[in-house]
């Protein structure tokens, strides 16, 4: 029995290993994970040094344990490098930060940093343009979506927010954090982000699924679907159509609506102006448990009871407004047909006849 039981703790053991060998993200927050750079840029010049040297410029005790694991995070956010085994030197990119030309250089600079960090960043482009979901939908998207490990989360919820915070990459908004779209969008419109990617080899999508835009036709609103929306539809490989474009024909306006919304894989519902008709088809939409992508360019027009569903937010303000909303969407539409309960409304029952 005894023998069992120590069988028992030591498979327990190995699985909690392998689950926290899953963690890669930096142990420590990006404001943290400057003390070791910034040690040897004062202390040493930038020059290549020891990890035993660095922690005396640093001021602080080696060992390889903690030491180590902030050696660790440092280099992943990219702010150190190992030119050979043993020895350490700071990247161009930490001395931006640490010692800038110029505010914005040091903001470009920490932003960067930011992106260079795994699951950190991972976890910021998801949910860029978006707020973050309460808590526990948060830890679940955390677990399931990114593989950290339950363990890890608190850890990692606490890492994420001060680096992004640090970065100014967050803010708040009614009780919720926004995560801004902080991308320098120099590239041209072909190009697609490594999200966009890693989620088109997760989707499966087929000749001639189509996705259903539901928004207001006048402008200025109504002109972002020739701009916006159905760029973004094609890029993410689907077929766009929109009511007054292409249903639109002889017969009941609203049978043709229905049958736009029952035939389609995915929808978008642009919310600005709370537009009544396009409230309408959103609550068609979510009757029948279809997954919708919501859009929106002010937060007091989308209703609270739509408030725990992903919610893309935009800002005309930006001048790379369109392109980042354009790639955006295109992730987000991939991502809800990937996973339907993030694009979906649970308040009703979906139809199932």
């Amino acid at each position: 029995m005894a023998r069992s039981n120590t069988k028992e703790q030591k498979t327990k053991k190995t699985k909690k290993s392998k689950t926290t060998a899953q963690a890669k993200y930096p142990r420590h927050t990006l404001e943290q994970s400057l003390r070791i750079p910034r040690g040897i840029l004062e202390q040493n010049a930038g020059r290549e040094c020891s990890d035993q040297e660095s922690a005396t410029f640093a001021g602080l005790k080696y060992n390889r344990g903690y030491y180590t694991v902030e050696i660790g995070s440092a280099i992943k956010y990219g702010l150190l490098t190992r030119p050979s085994t043993g020895k350490l030197k700071v990247t161009e990119l930490a001395k931006k930060i640490l010692k800038p030309q110029s505010p914005s250089e040091k903001l470009s600079a920490l932003r960067e940093a930011v992106l260079m960090a795994p699951n950190i960043s991972e976890v910021y482009n998801h949910y860029r343009n978006e707020n973050l979901p309460d808590v526990q939908f948060f830890i679940n998207a955390l677990t399931e979506r990114f593989g950290i490990p339950v363990e890890k989360t608190s850890e990692f919820q606490e890492i994420f927010l001060s680096s992004l915070r640090f970065a100014d990459l967050v803010e708040e908004h009614n009780g919720k954090f926004r995560v801004i779209d902080a991308t320098d969008y120099m590239k041209g419109g072909d190009d697609k982000s490594p999200t966009l990617k890693k989620l088109e080899k997760a989707v499966k999508v087929s000749a001639g699924d189509s996705c259903f835009v539901m928004m207001p036709f006048a402008s200025p609103v109504g002109s972002y679907y020739k701009k916006v929306y159905e760029p973004a539809i094609e890029k993410a490989g689907l077929r766009a159509i929109r009511a007054d474009d292409e249903i639109f024909k002889t017969g009941q306006i609203i049978d043709q609506i229905w049958t736009g919304i029952l035939n389609c894989k995915v929808l978008i519902a642009e919310l600005t102006g709370r537009n009544p008709n396009v409230f309408y088809e959103l609550g068609l939409a979510h009757a029948k448990g279809k997954p919708v992508v919501l859009v929106c360019s002010n937060e007091a027009d989308v209703p609270f009871d739509l408030r725990h569903i992903r919610v893309i937010y935009y800002d005309i303000t930006d001048p790379f407004w369109g392109q980042k909303l354009i790639d955006k969407i295109a992730e987000n539409i991939l991502s809800a047909l990937q996973n339907p309960e993030e694009a979906i409304f649970h308040g009703v029952m979906s139809d199932k006849k």
